[in-house]
């Protein structure tokens, strides 16, 4: 299989799942009722369980976000080039601050949860 039929072929599948999470999510925020108060046979959506439709919505994110990975590999030369077209000498740096950044995001939103 050629690169790029590869890429199209992941571009797709990070559409989809992503599409799909985010339409999931909002059925979880605002279509299906959740809370202790909510009687048991309101939590149902198309014959789904709450909680059928939080693991749905689960494997779909775990599923973007392993087809991101392997998509941030195969276009890692890209990256790279376009921070070193940027960014000059401080492409490094820039790259370290992006993951840096999604580590302050992961750490803000651990801490508005509780």
């Amino acid at each position: 299989m050629q690169k790029n039929t590869l890429k199209f072929i992941l571009d797709a599948i990070l559409f989809i799942s992503l599409t799909s999470t985010a339409v999931v999510g909002l059925l979880l925020a605002f279509v299906i009722p959740g809370g202790g108060n909510v009687p048991h046979e309101e939590k149902f959506f198309l014959g789904l369980h709450r909680h059928t439709w939080g693991d749905i919505h689960l494997t779909l994110a775990l599923i973007f976000l392993g087809v991101l990975v392997v998509h941030i590999i195969l276009n890692w030369s890209w990256i790279v080039g376009s921070a070193q077209k940027y960014f000059g000498e401080r492409w490094k740096k820039f790259l370290w601050s992006l993951c840096g950044a999604w580590f302050v995001v992961l750490v803000i939103a651990r801490i508005v949860a509780k």
